[in-house]
């Protein structure tokens, strides 16, 4: 199937290939290495990690997913109407004056400060009864949570809690791709401290990279993201993780170039001998990085082929001298993302991570969903 919203076969120079059996697979694949500790729920934040929500949340939920989570307000509200059952979490919590709409729209909030505590906790009381939230607490991200001082206060007057339902008790994870980061036994210390004296609800901890640490991270409900768009939670070792995507284009054009040629903007790359240069519409607001400009591979088939000068605005520049003209001419398909190259070797090649790879992915592309689960 396709996307809607994606531009039609014809007019577009570039493919981006959503494999959905892949996203379910991999969803499958983090609830068996919980090993029977809790369960996981689905990250779909940033429309689904770039890919889609209208179509990766109904994929999950035919995998089994039944709990969500996402940043902001207005991406749960679009997934509610994708999911009119699912339990959906917002990370960022309850913004001033949106409670109404959380409340009409069954919206989870994370409680991040006790600011957030007395605001939600004045809201229900306001409407007439508790209202569910998940309690975030800080154990060394020093970004959204209570932190050390508010979540003293809480374990030493639980009452503050009182007229809340809290369904979830969660922190996250700082440093969990980082295989041998100290942080993470920290964490996970001051995390089972925490959950020792404040048991209300279920527990949360293991983000994608979590759920593979083993027991002392798992609990009740993890929350793997990345990892389901084929992103690799154990940099240390083989991605346990199928390829979700799969990014191709079409080369307009093919040129020969000679000696003392430059390539591109800034002539960042000199002709050193007779050449061939394949032009691509891809480019830096299709999310395919400026950094990567002198740097990337792509794949013809199976032959290797490399970046030659700067990624502009919306072309890139290939040097294919190596194959002959029957194996490489306008229209003929290149791997950009593929079996060849996944998206943590193209991020690496940018000297970035596959996050941002995966959420830059532009609009521009023909966009087809492969591998339906339902």
């Amino acid at each position: 199937m396709s996307d809607g919203r994606s531009v039609p076969e014809h007019l577009a120079g570039a493919r981006l290939t959503i494999d959905l059996a892949a996203l379910a697979a991999n969803y499958r694949t983090v609830v068996r290495q919980l090993d029977g500790h809790g369960t996981a729920a689905a990250v779909v934040k940033a429309d689904a990690y770039g890919v889609g929500i209208a179509a990766a949340a109904p994929a999950l939920w035919a995998a089994g997913a039944r709990e969500f989570f996402v940043a902001h307000p207005g991406e749960a509200l679009a997934l509610r109407a994708v999911l009119p059952d699912a339990a959906i979490y917002v990370l960022n919590g309850a913004l001033p004056g949106a409670e109404d709409e959380y409340r009409a729209h069954r919206l989870i909030p994370a409680l991040n400060s006790l600011g957030d505590v007395v605001r939600w906790r004045d809201y229900c009381a306001r409407s007439g009864g508790a209202l569910p939230a998940a309690l975030h607490l800080d154990t060394g991200m020093c970004r959204l949570g209570l932190d050390r001082k508010e979540t003293a206060k809480v374990l030493a007057d639980p009452g503050l809690l009182k007229g809340l339902d809290i369904t979830l008790v969660m922190s996250h994870l700082a440093s969990a791709d980082e295989k041998d980061s100290p942080q993470n036994a920290d964490q996970a210390a001051r995390f089972r401290d925490i959950r020792a004296r404040l048991s209300m609800g279920r527990a949360s901890f293991a983000n994608s990279s979590g759920a593979f640490r083993g027991p002392d991270y798992r609990y009740d409900l993890a929350r793997p993201g990345v990892a389901l768009y084929g992103v690799n939670p154990t940099p240390w070792t083989t991605n346990p993780m199928a390829q979700v995507v799969r990014l191709q284009a079409k080369i307009l054009q093919v040129r020969d170039v000679d000696l003392g040629e430059t390539v591109g903007y800034g002539a960042s790359h000199r002709i050193g001998g007779p050449s061939r240069i394949a032009t691509l519409p891809v480019g830096y607001a299709d999310g395919y990085l400026r950094a990567l400009s002198d740097r990337a591979k792509a794949f013809i088939g199976d032959r290797e082929v490399a970046l030659v000068g700067r990624v502009s605005m919306d072309l890139i520049t290939l040097d294919v001298s190596g194959l002959s003209e029957a194996e490489c001419h306008a229209g003929t398909w290149v791997d950009l993302i593929g079996p060849h190259q996944d998206v943590d070797a193209l991020a690496a090649r940018a000297g970035t991570i596959g996050y941002e790879i995966l959420t830059s992915l532009g609009r521009r592309y023909h966009r087809v969903y492969a591998g339906a689960t339902t």
